[in-house]
């Protein structure tokens, strides 16, 4: 037998009790007309708050199983993603985009590759603007630079590239892996960029190949021996 009178009516004997807002009624009339008047939607707050002192058994197995039904949904959206994004599909994507984005020329100068970054007259104004140091800059401190590959970390080395040369002239003869990436730094900006040949230690590499009588070979080129 309740001890409680139901708060809608407060005539009738509480038969029920609302989950969300913890409110009594007596029947299925007055639970919808406390929901109405509350705007309860009658669904248990699984985060609410409950003191130390009043925290439960039946609270700590509530916590237990809306921890399992977490899992449970991270779970489901997990598998949503595999099922509805296959490995194929998204390696095919990838190709795409690869084959979508422009390509340099390897036979065309470095010089004109830069034109449209940092020359001043026929670079884009927008590109221009955000790459004003290098555009306010006499084009001859404009410096290119490729990092030597198979060097250790603490022996780091870059090749400086000569503009004026195709981008296919300037691979010659040194390791790529994958795709070569360039560095254009300013003449003043480059000093935690050792150079190889620069340094006072090492030697310049020979890029075009003529000496085939070298003492010894620098870790992380590949020199023409013919």
């Amino acid at each position: 037998m309740s001890l409680h009178r139901c708060e809608t009516c407060s005539k009738e004997e509480a038969k029920y009790r609302c989950p969300r807002c913890m409110k009594y009624s007596c029947s299925l009339l007055c639970v919808k007309k406390h929901k109405l008047a509350l705007s309860c939607n009658g669904v248990r707050d699984k985060t609410a708050f409950v003191s130390v002192n009043e925290f439960t058994d039946l609270n700590l197995l509530s916590d237990y199983r809306f921890l399992e039904d977490v899992g449970r949904t991270a779970d489901a959206a997990a598998r949503h993603c595999i099922v509805h994004s296959p490995a194929t599909k998204r390696l095919t994507k990838l190709r795409g985009n690869a084959q979508r984005k422009p390509r340099v020329p390897d036979d065309k100068t470095l010089a004109d590759i830069l034109k449209p970054y940092i020359d001043p007259v026929e670079s884009d104004p927008v590109v221009c603007q955000r790459l004003k140091i290098y555009t306010a800059s006499p084009q001859s401190d404009v410096r290119i630079l490729m990092k030597i590959e198979n060097r250790s970390r603490n022996s780091v080395r870059y090749n400086e590239l000569d503009a004026s040369r195709s981008l296919l002239d300037n691979l010659k003869g040194k390791v790529i892996i994958e795709y070569p990436t360039l560095f254009v730094v300013l003449k003043t900006l480059k000093n935690d960029m050792v150079v190889l040949g620069q340094d006072g230690s090492e030697p310049a590499e020979n890029s075009d190949s003529e000496s085939s009588s070298l003492s010894s070979v620098e870790e992380g080129e590949i020199r023409d021996s013919t």
